[in-house]
């Protein structure tokens, strides 16, 4: 990693996992491998930050951990890329274990919980979902209808106009944000009453 860090892909460390390396990578690996209209490819760290608002759209009592976890749902992608899942399927469960080791390895260096809960986990599926039906049909050529089939209706009364990041703006930004939601977590745990008085 640019860090300096040397991650074991078949036994990944929390402690070889930096917020810098994820942003870093995530900022270059292009959604729609590239095929989507604009100056500069549109990044899975925009894409990243998109999916944890949506989700926080849909259920605003979202804690900053579980805020966190979605925008670091596609974190093991700044080690493998962003494969579609027709071919991470075909790949089949040794794959799936290994982006399984490393999002826990993700998930225990910033604080949460191995695994994302799987009712959270649906959560964070339908705000990616969301976010490919924005990506389809304005950066990536499809129809509406086309793209309704394939993820299905955003939320009602969540719009978004996407404009596509230089690598740079992406990566400062994901940063930027996970230190917000980290600075949440702790806040949260140093005063657990006002979060419940809000």
């Amino acid at each position: 990693m640019l860090s300096g860090r040397r991650l074991d892909l078949l036994d990944p460390s929390p402690l070889d996992i930096e917020i810098e390396d994820i942003a870093h990578g995530l900022a270059r690996v292009a959604r729609w491998n590239g095929q989507t209209t604009g100056d500069h490819a549109f990044s899975v760290a925009q894409h990243s930050l998109i999916v944890e608002q949506i989700a926080g759209f849909i259920a605003p009592d979202l804690s900053a951990g579980e805020r966190l976890m979605a925008l670091l749902h596609d974190a093991p992608e700044y080690v493998v890329g962003d494969m579609i899942s027709p071919f991470k399927n075909a790949l089949g469960v040794n794959y799936r274990a290994f982006e399984d080791r490393l999002e826990r390895a993700v998930h225990i260096r910033f604080g949460l919980p191995p695994k994302t809960p799987a009712t959270l986990k649906k959560l964070i599926k339908r705000a990616d979902l969301a976010c490919a039906f924005f990506e389809a049909t304005q950066l990536a050529g499809f129809g509406v209808d086309e793209s309704l089939g394939f993820f299905g209706h955003p939320p009602e009364g969540f719009r978004i106009e996407i404009d596509p990041w230089p690598a740079r703006q992406a990566q400062e930004a994901y940063v930027a944000r996970h230190q917000a939601l980290i600075a949440q977590m702790d806040s949260d745990l140093l005063h657990p009453n006002l979060r419940k008085a809000g």
